[in-house]
């Protein structure tokens, strides 16, 4: 796993990433206290200790010109893809403001003007659509690329073999990024997977493919920017491992107890926030109360702007209750309305 911090990210442009996983650690943090409220509903599956997969990848990409769409851990990719937070966190309180009017929830956040093409709820599949999604800018003779983030559990499943072979056959335009955070669901991967070292699986399609430590955000921009040019240049799919940890369990039903408390110490030691905090202050970027200032900033906005809009926001329309379900519903559809 390369760890190697050789980033060509300005101070400006770190200082900006701080906030921005700063901003997504406390956005998730608040979504974890409104789910307890009962104002949340449905599953809902948290991203902190990632931050740095999501952030680092998409700095290095053209965010609202390349397409991204990953599973059903997707607030943090929407956020980072341009999606207003206020219509995410709407979404997730069932409102009609919400990317999805309120219809989707957690799992299925969308941003078409942002091409950010969802979440998603089955394992496995995104990979699929991103092969799809890819093979529409070939035909077009676009210089977009998409973006697939998975999780590592989800490459057991036959559409991540399908999906990598017609990649490679057709050469498309297409990244897909594993974060492995070593768990599916309760199950460790050494215990549900033959080969763990996920960039190694790809070989068999003879892709080409990286492992590189998933918890600092300037090694995974370095490993992104040289992934994306080589996919944007046209040289065909690439496969990024990103090695991390997520916080909290797979989801709000997760018990967690399937983890040891030193394996939890040893990663909380490598937050991808801190990390990046100490750095900066190590640089005289910043100081430790521009740090607090800017937590503070972040959590008046999350609750006086971000909660305080999907609390007042309406509920769906009982309109929308069938618009969304078949297409026999719309009476256009069989000749106008009888």
């Amino acid at each position: 796993m390369t760890s190697e911090n050789k980033s060509q990210l300005s101070l400006d442009a770190k200082k900006r990433l701080l906030r921005e996983m700063l901003f997504a650690r406390r956005f998730e943090e608040r979504c974890y206290e409104a789910y307890v409220e009962r104002k949340i509903g449905g599953f809902l599956h948290l991203y902190p200790g990632e931050e740095a997969c999501a952030h680092g990848v998409l700095e290095a990409a053209r965010v609202g010109h390349d397409y991204v769409i990953t599973s059903y851990r997707d607030h943090v990719h929407a956020l980072k893809s341009g999606v207003d937070a206020k219509a995410v966190m709407a979404e997730l309180f069932g409102k009609v403001t919400g990317t999805c009017k309120g219809l989707g929830g957690s799992m299925h956040i969308f941003g078409v003007a942002n091409r950010f093409m969802g979440g998603y709820a089955l394992v496995g599949g995104p990979f699929p659509l991103a092969a799809g999604i890819a093979k529409g800018i070939q035909m077009q003779g676009g210089d977009e690329i998409c973006i697939c983030f998975l999780g590592d559990a989800a490459n057991n499943q036959g559409t991540f073999h399908e999906s990598l072979n017609m990649a490679k056959i057709w050469n498309l335009p297409v990244l897909y990024v594993c974060e492995n955070n070593l768990y599916g669901i309760g199950t460790r991967i050494d215990r549900s997977t033959a080969v763990i070292d996920q960039y190694k699986r790809v070989s068999g399609y003879n892709i080409p493919a990286r492992q590189v430590d998933g918890q600092d955000v300037e090694v995974v921009y370095e490993a992104a920017r040289e992934a994306i040019d080589h996919v944007r240049n046209g040289n065909g799919p690439y496969f990024l491992e990103l090695m991390t940890y997520r916080y909290r369990g797979h989801s709000m039903s997760d018990s967690n107890a399937y983890r040891t408390k030193e394996e939890e110490r040893m990663w909380s030691k490598r937050d991808p926030v801190i990390m990046l905090r100490d750095r900066l202050i190590e640089e005289g970027a910043i100081t430790d109360d521009d740090y607090k200032a800017m937590d503070t900033g972040i959590l008046d906005e999350i609750e006086n702007e971000i909660i305080r809009f999907a609390e007042e926001s309406p509920e769906p329309p009982l309109e929308l209750l069938d618009k969304y379900v078949l297409a026999e519903n719309d009476p256009w559809v069989h000749g106008g309305p009888k």
